[in-house]
């Protein structure tokens, strides 16, 4: 470990040792023991946020972005040394994603139309206090990319967070009010819970002050906030396939899908979970990736061994969610050089390790016998979640075929499924994609409500 490494290990020592002593005499910004105390404190301090100009709006976002770069190393080793999860290389990358591409107050428009009978217009007005529910893959980014588009729209925020990454959201909860203070605005708009529990959770989401309620994690997550009664935006589950035909650069394609697959050990819901190519390309491709993109490849009994490891008891092991390929492999006694990345095969799609979104480098290779048996394949593997899909083809009739058949929110096209958050590719970034309920990518405009403002026959001068 260098000497710089070292600093900043002992610097997130540190940050986790105050941490304690500031949960024990409850000196966090935002932090409470009670999630109805929280809830009343982001009611307080929304009072505030609803009367302030964008432009005052906009000030405390960038002091966010600001500290968000600040602590992008801080955050990102908290997380993986917190969860047990990812890359931290990978995960300041998404520091400073959520930083630099998040949009504020932009994202908050007005509509007008003009006429001789009069004026109306359309205008993005806040919900109030919002409640979220974040996950343990990507805690802070969540929390801090949230906070950033709630904010925009007059909205503070209650988070309930993963109990397992509570230490790292509450950082990022307090970066966020610190921010907010800084440039003149009020503490606590981002609340959260010193122990979230399901119970905390419930309370948020019967609560009478919480209008809306936004949830980014698994699918039991999504359907409990979905049958709240409340007004729910749901980021649920995914199995994102990679279709790959016949006319795709093979080569390129391997190493898209492969850095897709592998970013932050698998965790983001929109990566690579499978691929599925015509026969005819199947094994240049594994080809490309195993002896250029650092893949190993799994005999028969290999991939026993791990679904053995991986699908303790039929179900996930939640031990080998987001770690990498070489920590895998260990598992089933297998030793490999630093530089392998990933685990691939060839299966067919029923395998465990094909169907079941893992979140780990393990990659497996569906092969169809054309192109429509490809589709076929792909969109059964997608499961209906109407997620995240890719393809690689130089086709436009084959995209365009393929786009419609799989019907999801994100579909990237000749490039690494991170090209979807604006990493590599154009758009805005966001952390909350909310398939389930219709939204698709988030932003500020997300969490606001259209009113309508009439002024009949008047103020139309033209």
């Amino acid at each position: 470990m260098s000497v710089s490494e070292q600093m900043v290990q002992d610097i997130v020592q540190e940050v986790m040792a105050k941490m304690q002593v500031a949960s024990e005499v409850s000196g966090s910004h935002g932090v409470f023991s009670d999630m109805n105390d929280a809830i009343e404190a982001a009611k307080k301090a929304q009072k505030i946020v609803g009367r302030m100009s964008m432009d005052q709006r906009e000030n405390i976002i960038s002091n966010i972005r600001k500290k968000t770069m600040e602590n992008a190393e801080i955050l990102a080793r908290m997380g993986v040394h917190e969860t047990g999860m990812g890359n931290v290389g990978h995960k300041i990358l998404k520091h400073q994603l959520v930083a630099e591409k998040t949009p504020g107050t932009e994202d908050i428009t007005t509509t007008a139309w003009s006429g001789d009978r009069g004026l109306t217009l359309i205008e993005m007005g806040p919900f109030g206090v919002i409640g979220a529910i974040t996950p343990c893959t990507n805690p802070s980014e969540t929390i801090l990319c949230n906070t950033i588009g709630m904010l925009a729209g007059g909205n503070t925020v209650v988070f309930n967070p993963h109990p397992a990454a509570i230490k790292t959201s509450i950082h990022a909860i307090n970066l966020l009010n610190e921010a907010s203070l800084e440039a003149g605005g009020p503490d606590n708009i981002a609340c959260t819970v010193e122990k979230p529990t399901m119970e905390t959770s419930n309370i948020m989401m019967k609560h009478k002050d919480i209008p809306l309620i936004a949830a980014t994690g698994g699918p039991g997550v999504v359907t409990a906030v979905l049958s709240s009664g409340k007004r729910g935006i749901g980021a649920g589950a995914g199995n994102p396939p990679a279709l790959v035909d016949e006319t795709a650069d093979i080569r390129k394609a391997a190493e898209d899908i492969v850095n897709g697959c592998t970013f932050d050990n698998n965790l983001p819901c929109i990566a690579e979970k499978e691929a599925v190519a015509v026969t005819s390309v199947v094994d240049e491709l594994m080809h490309y990736m195993v002896n250029e993109q650092g893949c190993y490849l799994a005999s028969k009994e290999e991939q026993d061994a791990l679904t053995a490891v991986v699908m303790k008891d039929g179900r996930l092991n939640r031990h080998c969610v987001g770690r990498d390929a070489k920590t895998l492999l260990g598992m089933i006694g297998v030793s490999v050089p630093d530089n392998i990345r990933c685990i691939v095969f060839e299966g067919p799609k029923e395998h465990p390790l094909i169907t079941t979104e893992l979140m780990m480098p393990i990659l497996g290779i569906v092969r169809a016998k054309d192109f429509d048996d490809a589709i076929e394949q792909a969109v059964w593997l997608e499961h209906g979640n109407r997620h995240s899909a890719h393809i690689h083809s130089k086709n436009v009739d084959n995209i365009t075929k393929y786009a419609k058949a799989i019907d999801t929110a994100i579909l990237v096209k000749n490039g690494p499924s991170y090209a979807a958050l604006g990493f590599g590719g154009e758009g805005y970034c966001t952390f909350t994609i909310a398939s389930r309920t219709g939204e698709g990518l988030t932003s500020a405009s997300t969490f606001t409500k259209r009113r309508r403002c009439v002024m009949t026959d008047s103020l139309c001068i033209r």
